[in-house]
């Protein structure tokens, strides 16, 4: 009887602890399935990580003569890592989804979990940029997050110091937007002035892998590994589309161009005068929704990586070409798979120095 009733505790017992184990994965914790395929991934690795915004983005990559899938996914996290090869280098393709937070998650799943040796970002962005066009590839040196403010106080000014700032939190170095120098009719307004203020544009808390837990840097401008910005320079002689039909094609014949800048936020960027305003205060070309955060979970994992986007419009517009992201989507999402596999082709033909 006594040795029954320990086969029942027993088998009781695992059943509890079965159900906490499975429990527990529903919450978000990986399982000893998905562990078993992950490990087994990265005996074939290192790989190049690629992280699309958008499937109308990774869908011509899919759809490319040069890229082979091996029919091998893992899913994760709402997540679905595809495993494939471009020119003999082993890839993994992940959607990361619109806006920031999305591409940072991603970026550190993408980095915590597999053996990646570098990472490309591609995918289409507004264009800040007046002398650059629909259809170009940019391929910016640096890239920022634009959009961690100040937001300072009405009847306060650039002599005032924020909130914070003496401890180190805030900063009146990088430059500020003031909201009463686009105001369009100030005559109401004796002293021509807006309840909105200034906004203080910040630097990101960093935590690199090789700094100490808890001890936080501050970067603002992230520079994209310079073996992977100087082997895109050679890309500069690439022919891109210029049509999307027979019918509609650009004015402008698309070119690869490297840039000085490009800067990110949580914000769809429609609007002329902050588009002219961030091109001035930052000489910025592309923006869009996601890069930053690429190159910031990049840098603080010493990742190599580099940002490579396509115009599909001029952000805030003006003239009949300038805005029609509808028309010239699908062509700025094609120039800009070319020029990622162009790019990894030179990148396996180059030689094996860096300086990350």
């Amino acid at each position: 009887m006594a040795a029954a009733m320990k086969v029942v505790c027993m088998m009781f017992l695992v059943a509890l602890i079965t159900l906490i184990f499975d429990t527990h994965h529903a919450h978000g914790a990986i399982s000893a399935d998905t562990q078993k395929l992950i490990d087994e991934a990265n005996m074939n690795g290192p790989y190049l990580g690629l992280l699309i915004p958008n499937l109308f983005e990774m869908n011509p990559l899919l759809q490319h003569p040069n890229y082979t899938s091996t029919n091998f996914t893992i899913d994760i996290a709402g997540r679905r890592f595809r495993f494939g090869k471009i020119v003999e280098k082993n890839v993994i393709l992940v959607m990361t989804g619109l806006s920031m937070i999305n591409a940072g998650i991603t970026s550190q799943l993408l980095l915590t979990l597999f053996k990646i040796e570098g990472v490309v970002h591609y995918g289409i962005a507004g264009n800040a940029n007046p002398s650059l066009h629909i259809g170009f590839v940019t391929i910016p040196q640096y890239w920022s997050h634009s959009a961690l403010w100040s937001w300072q106080r009405y009847g306060y000014g650039p002599s005032d110091e924020l909130p914070l700032e003496p401890n180190g939190d805030y900063t009146r170095t990088i430059g500020y937007i003031k909201f009463a120098d686009y105001a369009e009719n100030v005559t109401a307004c004796n002293s021509h002035d807006n309840l909105l203020n200034n906004v203080w544009f910040q630097p990101e808390e960093v935590f690199p892998v090789d700094g100490t837990p808890e001890q936080r840097q501050h970067a603002f401008w992230i520079p994209v590994d310079p073996l992977y910005f100087n082997i895109s320079k050679s890309l500069e002689d690439m022919e891109l589309e210029n049509c999307v039909n027979a019918t509609t094609c650009l004015d402008e014949t698309p070119r690869v161009v490297q840039v000085h800048g490009g800067t990110s936020a949580g914000i769809y960027v429609d609007n002329a005068a902050y588009r002219s305003f961030i091109y001035n205060e930052f000489n910025v070309s592309p923006v869009d929704m996601e890069s930053a955060a690429v190159a910031l979970i990049c840098m603080q994992q010493r990742v190599p990586f580099i940002i490579i986007r396509a115009l599909s419009d001029l952000a805030g517009g003006g003239s009949a070409e300038s805005n029609e992201i509808d028309t010239f989507i699908s062509l700025a999402s094609n120039n800009s798979v070319n020029v990622v596999v162009e790019f990894i082709k030179r990148l396996v033909a180059a030689p094996l120095v860096s300086d990350h």
